[in-house]
């Protein structure tokens, strides 16, 4: 499943509908489609506002009604692109530990996209730097800040970065 940045939901619909919709995407088993909607329901925690118009969502709520579409059929696989950009803090604290959460008590894998280096320390085993379209080091973040000798994932970037445009 891919979710990517400037994913978008229907504005007209209402957040339960949306999610009976695109659950309709992955099955016509109605028991199955229910099922994946309960799950979506249970991910999102947007409650009763899944009744409005996704409309008035605040871009907090659209990001979890997104999560909660992208995983609701519990791929082996989710790829977020910069699943909390934009996002103020503490809306961006919930969809880490919703990822956090999905991987640990479900073993799902997430691929995650982020400049925020401290997001992808927070809900990563493994890393990977990417510069300019290479993939540089991988390793996990304690692996990383030991070899380069750095306190975060954030110098770590830069060394790794820096120390390539060198050669």
């Amino acid at each position: 499943t891919y979710l990517p940045d400037e994913a978008g939901a229907y504005k007209q619909m209402s957040g339960i509908k949306y999610l009976r919709f695109m659950a309709g995407l992955f099955t016509s088993d109605i028991d199955t489609l229910n099922s994946y909607v309960e799950r979506a329901k249970g991910i999102c925690g947007l409650g009763d506002r899944l009744n409005d118009k996704i409309g008035s969502y605040s871009r907090g709520m659209i990001r979890k009604l997104l999560l909660a579409r992208a995983v609701m059929t519990k791929p082996k696989l989710a790829i977020l692109d910069e699943p909390t950009s934009g996002l103020d803090v503490l809306n961006a604290i919930e969809i880490r530990k919703m990822i956090k959460r999905l991987a640990e008590e479900e073993g799902m894998s997430f691929l995650l996209s982020s400049h925020n280096m401290l997001e992808i320390e927070f809900v990563s085993h493994r890393i990977g730097i990417i510069s300019k379209g290479r993939l540089m080091v991988t390793g996990t973040p304690d692996e990383l800040k030991e070899r380069y000798s750095a306190p975060n994932l954030e110098q770590v970037f830069e060394r790794v970065v820096n120390e390539n445009e060198v050669h």
